[in-house]
């Protein structure tokens, strides 16, 4: 796999400021198209190419689920936390959800 160049990184010191980071740095990037997890760091890539990274944190860890969801990753939120033989899982993004399903019948 060709490894892609982060335009933006930041170091990884709690959900919030990922969350934050994303935010400010949306603006920057085109559709997003896919996320990869690695063991120690979280990139999100658009159509172009181009990405922004999280370093210090990776699929081992409990506080990526809120991140990856932040990007409207689609991924099974019972089998990140699965060790792999990869170099990173790869999930695209854009997640939609369905017509009134935040609704109680």
């Amino acid at each position: 796999m060709s490894q892609i160049r982060a335009i933006a990184t930041m170091e990884f010191q709690g959900v919030n400021e990922a969350l934050e980071f994303l935010k400010r740095t949306r603006s920057e990037l085109r559709m997003l198209r896919m996320a990869r997890v690695y063991r120690d760091r979280f990139q999100i890539i658009d159509i172009n190419g181009d990405a922004f990274e999280i370093t210090g944190i990776g699929y081992p860890d409990p506080d990526i689920v809120p991140i990856l969801n932040n990007v409207n990753t689609a991924y099974k939120q019972d089998l990140i936390h699965e060790p792999t033989d990869d170099e990173f899982k790869q999930f695209k993004t854009g997640r939609r959800y369905c017509w009134a399903q935040d609704r109680v019948m």
